[in-house]
């Protein structure tokens, strides 16, 4: 009998034939977990949730105002605006952006205007108006004002009407 063959019967050729397919094996999940960190996949985003500077005005005639005034951008296409009233919700809330809406006079102007174009950078100001269909506002009413930009609250200022 040859000694190849015996050596397959004995279980002995298979031995680099293995060895080959595990080197083989052991390449390829090399690359795709290389090329897996090298492209980011599963890489989250650590950086904590910025807060957007703002302050903020309201008149005894119900216009409420909000200036950026420092931190990222602001989508306005993402915004959600709460006011309160001397703790109270008002009766409608602004639909931001809007042109017109329920509660409010027409026309806000700045990001929370719907013909609005582009981010809602530092120094700019959005205003709205409420119309007398809504809760009113007196002199010295604490107003409140809570922006959020998708789920996150990135601006929180009171001012006195």
């Amino acid at each position: 009998m040859p000694v190849s063959d015996r050596a397959v019967r004995d279980g002995r050729a298979l031995a680099p034939v293995a060895g080959v397919l595990l080197l083989a094996v052991t390449v390829v999940v090399a690359g795709v977990t290389v090329a897996a960190v090298v492209s980011g996949v599963g890489a989250t985003d650590l950086s904590p949730p910025t807060t957007t500077a703002t302050t903020c005005s309201a008149d005894a005639s119900g216009r409420l105002a909000l200036t950026h005034r420092g931190g990222d951008p602001l989508d306005p296409t993402t915004l959600r605006l709460r006011v309160s009233v001397d703790g109270d919700p008002l009766a409608h809330q602004p639909p931001v952006p809007f042109f017109s809406a329920r509660g409010f006079e027409s026309g806000p102007t700045g990001p929370f205007n719907r013909g609005w174009r582009g981010r809602w950078t530092t120094g700019e100001t959005a205003s709205l108006t409420l119309a007398g269909t809504n809760t009113g506002l007196d002199a010295g009413a604490a107003v409140r004002l809570r922006l959020w930009s998708d789920d996150l609250l990135v601006a929180d200022c009171t001012a006195t009407a």
